[in-house]
């Protein structure tokens, strides 16, 4: 029976990785099939699991040994041409930009540019190879943070996290969120590793709802109908600070309520309990 000559630990991580990675599914499957070879599963068991002729499993492991690498691409000309031609897979992506939401749209824009007809399923297909996922897109502040601010405030956080792992203290993080008639924000299309942003909406008339969140989900909330002012808040970190029982920390955005006079009177009571705030950097997007 034929098998692929023993792999050394370099070329088993690397075939690893490329079985992972690599943006080819016909590759990844020969990289893969080469790592089940290695383990002793046969070309028969190997055609059945791809669903391909034995002589194809026989053939990867033969280029393998023959090329190494190079020997599970393939080769030039290789497969059907692609539907779309460099310059339109350009214009898709400028038209994604434009319509993230709709794919319709990049259709329908693409063949009024270049008469070419094609389906979304089509437009689809490539976009996801060009490693785009369906997202919600996220609102964004309406400026960016001071950079040694946030890369400072970043380090205090993470000894901070570091040191509730090793139960010196608590670390909780406080905000405010509600129920209201603004509609949520739609996915859209967006390149792996960017995010579309919108402009935050103005608020609307909800139902309140405050809590302080760990890591662990560990959750305390408080509901409150109608406004949320300083003395709702104000109450809520009183009887926080009364449950307590160890050193703790609780990191706060910088809305007016929490930097107001009324609140900032209440903080030296609450260290002396053990309870202390620290501010997030101006428009932290956290």
């Amino acid at each position: 029976m034929k098998y692929v000559t023993p792999l050394n630990e370099a070329e088993i991580q690397t075939l690893h990785d490329m079985h992972r990675y690599h943006p080819s599914r016909r590759t990844r499957m020969r990289a893969h099939s080469l790592l089940l070879s290695h383990q002793g599963i046969s070309i028969p068991r190997l055609a059945q699991i791809y669903q391909v002729d034995r002589r194809s499993v026989s053939s990867w492991i033969d280029r393998w040994q023959t090329y190494g690498l190079v020997g599970l691409y393939d080769q030039p000309g290789a497969g059907r041409r692609p539907t779309l031609s460099a310059d339109e897979q350009q214009k898709v992506q400028q038209y994604l930009q434009q319509y993230p939401q709709d794919l319709k749209q990049v259709v329908h824009k693409l063949e009024q540019e270049t008469s070419k007809r094609v389906s979304t399923k089509t437009i689809k297909r490539f976009i996801k190879k060009s490693r785009y996922i369906w997202k919600r897109i996220r609102k964004s502040p309406m400026q960016s943070p001071d950079p040694h601010k946030y890369e400072r405030s970043k380090a205090v956080i993470h000894r901070l996290q570091q040191r509730e792992a090793a139960g010196e203290c608590d670390l909780w993080y406080f905000d405010v969120t509600g129920f209201c008639l603004t509609p949520c924000i739609p996915y859209a299309w967006q390149p792996i590793g960017t995010v579309i942003e919108v402009p935050t909406a103005s608020h609307n008339r909800r139902l309140n709802v405050l809590g302080f969140l760990k890591r662990n989900n560990d959750l305390v909330p408080y509901m409150v109908e109608g406004k949320v002012d300083t003395a709702v808040i104000v109450e809520c970190f009183e009887q926080f600070s009364q449950q307590i029982d160890k050193k703790t920390y609780v990191l706060l955005d910088n809305g007016p309520l929490h930097r107001s006079q009324e609140f900032s009177e209440q903080i030296p009571k609450w260290v002396q309990k053990g309870l202390i705030i620290k501010y997030l950097p101006p428009y932290s997007p956290e």
